[in-house]
């Protein structure tokens, strides 16, 4: 029970990734502040498996590329102090460069980039008045390296080591802590339309030849926010299997 007690907000925190760290931290004693932008039937599947943990999770629905949708969330946890910030909310709209629209780079741009700016600006208001805290950015290893058809996705995610940078050095006089997790290949619904094709040829180039499962990049974010990481700051943790 290592986070009993602690209140966490969790962006994207109803689907995949977001699902599995939700149940980890419940299981860990948290309150889960979880987020989600509108699919109710995946909402309403992790409030059945939270079971008797039911009473410590809190689900907020609302988009975190709205600014003022960011503000009005905080401003009801004013009161509330918040160990840690996940921002997992996260998106694709793959397509080849050229032929992308303006649309579809603009919605990965605000949900995964600007969607953990905003989130994170009023969680550091929240975090210096109690001098401490952990914000932890979902990001990718294709903000490293790249994949075609996923100009907008690359992007968006190398843009979140760069903030996560900035962000750790601005605040860790203040005990608050800022890193990314970066998880490769794992078995969500993020990766559920590539084709069956696709999919074994990613598994070649993961050296255990494997996709990860959303419990092994959980661990690693419950790591990274715990006390025990108290001087692991402006870092990225990879799991990828090696990738």
């Amino acid at each position: 029970m290592r986070y009993e007690g602690r209140n966490i907000v969790l962006t994207g925190g109803t689907r995949g990734l977001g699902r599995a760290m939700a149940l980890a931290y419940l299981r860990e004693g948290a309150r889960v502040h979880a987020t989600y932008a509108g699919n109710e039937e995946g909402a309403e599947a992790l409030r059945q498996e939270a079971g008797d943990m039911l009473e410590r999770l809190y689900l907020h629905k609302f988009d975190v590329s709205d600014h003022g949708a960011c503000q009005a969330f905080w401003n009801d946890l004013e009161s509330v102090p918040i160990s840690a910030l996940i921002n997992n909310a996260g998106l694709r709209r793959d397509g080849l460069l050229a032929t992308m629209n303006p649309t579809e780079w603009q919605q990965v741009m605000d949900t995964n980039l600007s969607g953990g700016f905003y989130m994170s600006k009023f969680g550091v208001l929240n975090m210096m008045r109690q001098r401490y805290g952990r914000i932890l950015f979902v990001t990718s290893p294709a903000g490293r390296v790249g994949f075609a058809g996923q100009g907008n996705y690359s992007a968006s995610k190398a843009g979140q080591v760069g903030l996560m940078r900035s962000l750790s050095k601005e605040v860790a006089r203040k005990n608050i802590t800022v890193n990314c997790v970066s998880p490769g290949f794992i078995d969500t619904e993020l990766i559920a339309d590539l084709s069956p094709e696709l999919k074994a040829e990613y598994k070649t180039q993961v050296p255990m030849r494997r996709f990860g499962k959303p419990e092994e990049v959980a661990n690693a974010a419950m790591f990274l926010t715990s006390e025990e990481a108290s001087y692991i700051n402006g870092a990225v943790l990879e799991v990828t299997g090696g990738l």
